[in-house]
C-alpha cells in the first residue's frame, strides 16, 4: 500500500492519559515508531503538542472517546491536520488490545490513509451546537416534569388532562395552584378557567372532583417549582443562541423558507450541519452522515439487512 504521510501520529485518548505514537518512514523505507504517554492536564497537553511539533508531525489521528477527545483536539487546533475517527472503525486484532497498540494502530491507519475523518465543524458552530443541544435537553426535562405532574393529578383522580389540552396552560396552572392552596370545591376550581376553556366548565366540574391529599399538594408544588426553574433556564438560552446565530442569519433565513422549519429548527439544523456544505461531497453523503440512508448488507446474492446507521437525532 502507498504511504501517504512520512511522519504522522496516532493518539489513544483516555480521561487521565493520552498515549501518543509517532510513526516515521526513514530514507531507506524503514518504518520506526516512538510511543510516549502524557497526562491530560493543560500543561501536559501543551507538552504533547510541543513534542509532536518537534518530531515534525503535521497529521494527527485520534478516536472519538466520549468528551475526552475535545481538550486534546482544541489545544493544538491550527498546528496540525487533525483527523477524528469513529471508534467503531478502529477495531484491532482480538486479544492484542492495549493502549500502546491502539495508538500504534491509529498511526498506521493514518499513515496509509485507511480511515476518513469525522465531520468536525469550526469552533463557532461547535459552540452553537453546545447551546442548542443543552436547550433541547432542558425542553425534554420540562416535558418529563410535566408528565410527572399529570401522573400526580391522575393519582388524585383529577382528570384535568381529559378536558384541557394543556394542563400547564394559564387555566391549568391557576387550578393546580388553587389545589395546592387547599381548594377542593370543583365548582370554584372550574371557575378559574380562562378564554375558550370557559366553554367547558360543566366538564371541568366533573374532572376536578377528586381525592387530593396533603401528599399530592406537596408533590405538585415541588414539580411546579421545578417547571419554573427549567423554564427560566430555557429563557436564558434563547437570547444566547440568538446572539451565536447572528453570523449565520442568512443561512437561517434560507432554512426558514422550507415548509415546517421555524426559527428553532433552523438554529438546530445550522448547529448540527454548519454552513459549509463542502464538507459533504454530495447530498447523499449528507443523508448518510445523518443516518437517513438505508444500509446495504448483502451476501451470496441475498439482501440480509437494510437498517439505517445510527445518526444524530
Amino acid at each position: 500500500m502507498e504511504i501517504l504521510h512520512d511522519c504522522c501520529a496516532g493518539l489513544d485518548v483516555h480521561k487521565k492519559t493520552v498515549v501518543a505514537c509517532v510513526r516515521r518512514v526513514g530514507p531507506g523505507g524503514t518504518v520506526s515508531s516512538e510511543v510516549r504517554t502524557f497526562g491530560t492536564m493543560t500543561a501536559e497537553l501543551v507538552a504533547l503538542s510541543d513534542r509532536l511539533q518537534a518530531q515534525g508531525v503535521r497529521h494527527v489521528a485520534r478516536e472519538s472517546t466520549g468528551v475526552y477527545w475535545k481538550p486534546v483536539f482544541n489545544l493544538p487546533e491550527g498546528d496540525f491536520k487533525v483527523i477524528l475517527v469513529n471508534a467503531q472503525r478502529l477495531t484491532t486484532v482480538p486479544g492484542r488490545k492495549t493502549d500502546v497498540k491502539d495508538a500504534e494502530w491509529i498511526a498506521q491507519l493514518l499513515q496509509y490513509g485507511l480511515r476518513s475523518p469525522s465531520f468536525i465543524p469550526p469552533p463557532e458552530i461547535r459552540q452553537l451546537r453546545d447551546l442548542t443541544r443543552q436547550r433541547t435537553q432542558l425542553i425534554r426535562d420540562r416535558a418529563a416534569v410535566a408528565n410527572r405532574i399529570q401522573k400526580v393529578l391522575e393519582d388524585a383522580n383529577i382528570k384535568l388532562g381529559d378536558v384541557a389540552s394543556d394542563v400547564l396552560g394559564a387555566s391549568g396552572r391557576a387550578m393546580i395552584q388553587a389545589i395546592i392552596a387547599g381548594e377542593d370545591d370543583p365548582g370554584h376550581l372550574a371557575e378559574l378557567a380562562k378564554r375558550r376553556l370557559r366553554g367547558k366548565i360543566p366538564a371541568l366540574r366533573q374532572a376536578l372532583h377528586g381525592r387530593v391529599t396533603e401528599h399530592h399538594r406537596f408533590l405538585l408544588q415541588a414539580l411546579l417549582d421545578q417547571i419554573a426553574s427549567l423554564e427560566g433556564l430555557i429563557a436564558r438560552f434563547d437570547p444566547r443562541i440568538e446572539e451565536a446565530m447572528a453570523p449565520f442569519a442568512a443561512a437561517a433565513e434560507r432554512l426558514r423558507g422550507i415548509p415546517g422549519v421555524g426559527q428553532q429548527a433552523a438554529e438546530v439544523i445550522t448547529a448540527e450541519l454548519g454552513t459549509d456544505m463542502a464538507q459533504f461531497p454530495t447530498a447523499g453523503h449528507l443523508a448518510s452522515w445523518a443516518g437517513l440512508c438505508p444500509g446495504n448488507n448483502e451476501s451470496a446474492g441475498k439482501r440480509r439487512s437494510g437498517k439505517t446507521t445510527k445518526g444524530s437525532q
